[in-house]
C-alpha cells in the first residue's frame, strides 16, 4: 500500500499565528509552534520552559471541592478507605501514587486491583462485596468508574462512598457517587481535558493538600509515576499533561521512586537518559505485563514498596511476564491473521473484527493495535468469557478517525464499553456478534474518510538539508517531550543524492545507512531500518538507484546519534521515493 506524503496545512487562525511569531522566530520555527496550537511568543516560553507553576487551580474541576470535603472527613473519623484501580499501567500507577501519599495520614488504607479475567475492566462487583466484608466506607475509582451506574448504587446500598477519578468520555447519565472527577464530563469546565486516569488522581491529592495546607514537595515525588501514566496510556502531551511529563521525566532522570528504580534498571535504562518512548516501549510494558499475565497487584506492590528484595523479586517476575506476554501476542497476532479474509474481500471493507475463543483477554488490545496499524483499518479483537456466552475484547483506530462515536452508534448490542478516540473495551454476547460487526461496518463506513484508510506520514515542514543548522538541531531538542499532538517534527527534502558512503547494513544487510548531500550542498548521514519504512521497497533497489546517480526524496526526523562518546546529528528516514 503506497503512503501518502501529507504536509500538514495551516488554519486560518495558525496562519495568523504565524505571522505573529515571526516577530520573535524564524519562519521555519514559527510555522513548527503554530501546528502545535502555540500562538504568542508567552505561549511559546511556556511551551519551551515547562514547570508546575503552570499547572491549573485543581478546584476548577467539578465536584473538587465535594471530594475533598469527603475525603478530609474520611480521614478525620478514621474511616477505612480503599483506593481502586484498573490494570493497565494508568490504573496501576494511579493507585501506587494516592496509596502511597494518603498513606502518610492513615493507617486505615487499603488497595484493589480487578482480576481481568474474573472481573473485567472497570469496577466489579466482587471489589464491592470485598469492601463491604472488610468495612470500607470509601472507595476512591482511579481510571475507571465513569460508566459504573448500577455498581455505584450496589455500593450506596451498603453505605460505601465513591469518589471518581476518570478521563474516559462520559454518558449523559452519571454514576451516583459523591464526587465524580472527569474532565471529559459535558459539565466540566476544567481548563484541560486530556488527563491522564492518573493525572485526574493527581489534581485529587494536589486540591487536598492545598486544603491541608501540605507542601506541595509531598506530592511532587510521585510525579515520575504520572509521566509513566501520560506516556504508556498515549494521552496527548499539550498543556498540562506536557508540564507533568516534562517534570516526571526529570524526576525519573534524576531520583526515580524506588519501586521504578528497580524497573529502570531491568530495562538496562539506568545509563541513559529516559524520554517518552523509552516509558512507552520499555518501562510500560512490562508494567503492563503484570495485569496482562498475572495481576497488577504485583505491580502495585513494587511500585509502593521500600524493600530492595521485594523490588528486586517483583521486577524479576514482571520482567519474565512481558517476556512471556510478547510471545503470546506474537502467536496470537499470527493466528489472527489466518482468519482475516483475503486482501480482495478486505478492499470492500472499512473495519477489521476477528475473534477466537481461546484468546486470552490480556492481549488483545495489543493484537488490535498490530492489526489496525498493518491493515490501516478500524479494528476489533475479541476473545471469549469461560463459562458465559459473551465475548470482550479492545478496539484500536487508525490516525483521525474517532473509533468510540462507532462503536457508540452499536451500544444496544453490547453489554458495557468505553475508552477513548482511539482506543476502546467492549463486551457483548456471542449472538449479537455477527448483527454487531454489520452495524460497526456501516458506522465506520458512513463517518471514515478515504485517506484515513492509507498509511500516511505527516510532515511538518518542507526544507533543505542546510536548515538543519546546530541552532535549529538545539531548538528541536526543547520540543520535548514527544507523543500525541507534540509529535517528533518530519520533514521533508526533495531531490538527495549519493555523496559515495551509502551503503547496506545489519546482520542481514536488510537496512540502508545513507551519505546524502542535496542541491545545497549540504551532506547528512541518515539511516533507513527496513522495519520502519512504510513502503516495501528493497534497500538494494534503493541503493542501487542512488549508485546511479540518481536522486530519492526522503522524509525524516533529525536525531542525536551517539557513538563511542561522540554526538553526532542523525536523519532518522520515515519514509523513500525514488525520482
Amino acid at each position: 500500500m503506497t503512503p501518502i506524503w501529507k504536509l500538514i496545512s495551516l488554519s486560518a487562525e495558525q496562519e495568523q499565528s504565524v505571522r505573529q511569531l515571526e516577530k520573535d522566530f524564524d519562519p521555519l520555527l514559527s510555522r513548527l509552534l503554530a501546528e502545535r496550537n502555540v500562538c504568542t511568543f508567552e505561549e511559546a516560553r511556556q511551551f519551551f520552559r515547562p514547570a508546575l507553576a503552570q499547572l491549573h487551580d485543581p478546584y476548577l474541576m467539578k465536584d473538587m471541592d465535594r471530594a475533598v470535603e469527603r475525603l478530609n472527613r474520611a480521614l478525620q473519623q478514621k474511616e477505612k478507605i480503599l483506593v481502586y484501580g484498573d490494570y493497565d499501567v494508568d490504573g496501576t500507577t494511579a493507585v501506587a501514587m494516592v496509596f502511597g501519599f494518603l498513606s502518610s495520614f492513615t493507617p486505615s488504607i487499603g488497595y484493589y486491583i480487578p482480576d481481568r479475567n474474573s472481573e473485567g475492566y472497570g469496577i466489579s462487583t466482587q471489589s464491592i462485596e470485598y469492601a463491604h466484608r472488610e468495612g470500607y466506607t470509601l472507595i476512591i475509582a482511579l481510571d475507571c468508574g465513569i460508566k459504573a451506574v448500577d455498581k455505584i448504587a450496589l455500593a450506596n446500598s451498603y453505605g460505601i462512598d465513591f469518589i471518581i477519578c476518570d478521563h474516559h468520555t462520559a454518558d449523559n447519565i452519571l454514576p451516583d457517587a459523591v464526587a465524580v472527577l472527569d474532565p471529559k464530563r459535558n459539565d466540566c469546565h476544567y481548563p484541560y481535558e486530556y488527563l491522564s486516569g492518573c493525572g485526574v488522581g493527581f489534581k485529587l491529592l494536589q486540591a487536598f493538600s492545598l486544603s491541608n495546607e501540605i507542601p506541595f514537595a509531598n506530592l511532587e515525588k510521585y510525579i515520575d509515576l504520572v509521566a509513566v501514566s501520560i506516556a504508556s496510556d498515549i494521552v496527548p502531551i499539550t498543556g498540562e499533561n506536557r508540564v507533568l511529563a516534562f517534570c516526571g521525566l526529570a524526576k525519573l532522570n534524576s531520583n526515580p521512586s524506588f519501586g521504578l528504580k528497580h524497573i529502570i534498571e531491568v530495562c538496562n535504562l539506568s545509563d541513559k537518559e529516559i524520554d517518552i518512548s523509552d516509558v512507552v516501549f520499555k518501562i510500560g510494558p512490562r508494567i503492563n505485563a503484570s495485569g496482562r499475565m498475572r495481576t497488577g497487584n504485583e505491580v502495585v506492590e513494587l511500585l509502593i514498596t521500600n524493600n530492595v528484595q521485594t523490588a528486586r523479586e517483583k521486577c524479576s517476575d514482571i520482567d519474565a511476564y512481558n517476556n512471556e506476554r510478547r510471545d503470546l501476542d506474537k502467536r496470537t497476532t499470527d493466528e489472527a491473521k489466518t482468519i482475516i479474509p483475503s486482501a480482495d474481500q478486505l478492499t470492500d471493507t472499512r473495519t477489521l473484527v476477528v475473534y477466537n475463543q481461546n484468546w486470552n483477554k490480556g492481549i488483545v488490545g495489543i493484537v488490535a493495535s498490530r492489526l489496525a496499524e498493518e491493515f490501516h483499518k478500524p479494528t476489533i479483537v475479541l476473545a471469549g468469557i469461560p463459562d458465559s456466552d459473551m465475548l470482550c475484547g479492545s478496539a484500536r483506530s487508525v490516525p483521525g478517525f474517532d473509533l468510540y462515536n462507532a462503536i457508540d452508534t452499536c451500544r444496544s448490542l453490547l453489554v458495557n464499553f468505553g475508552g477513548h478516540m482511539y482506543a476502546a473495551g467492549l463486551s457483548l454476547p456471542i449472538k449479537n456478534l455477527e448483527t454487531f460487526k454489520q452495524q460497526f461496518e456501516a458506522s465506520v463506513r458512513a463517518t471514515i474518510l478515504p485517506e484515513q484508510l492509507s498509511p500516511q506520514v505527516e510532515i511538518d515542514a518542507e526544507i533543505t538539508l542546510k536548515d538543519i543548522t546546530p541552532k535549529f538541531v538545539r531548538i528541536l531538542k526543547q520540543f520535548n517531550p514527544f507523543g500525541p499532538c507534540n509529535m517528533k517534527p518530519v520533514f521533508q527534502t526533495r531531490r538527495v543524492f549519493d555523496r559515495g558512503g551509502s551503503r547496506l547494513v545489519g546482520k542481514e544487510q536488510k537496512h540502508l545507512k545513507l551519505e546524502m548531500v542535496d542541491d545545497t550542498k549540504a551532506v547528512f548521514s541518515g539511516i533507513a531500518f527496513a522495519s520502519a519504512l512504510m513502503r516495501n521497497y528493497d534497500m538494494a533497489t534503493i541503493l542501487s538507484h542512488l549508485k546511479q546517480n540518481k536522486a530519492i526524496d526522503i522524509c525524516y526526523t533529525v536525531e542525536e546519534n551517539i557513538f563511542n562518546g561522540k554526538v553526532s546529528t542523525q536523519l532518522m528516514i520515515c519514509d523513500i521515493r525514488m525520482v
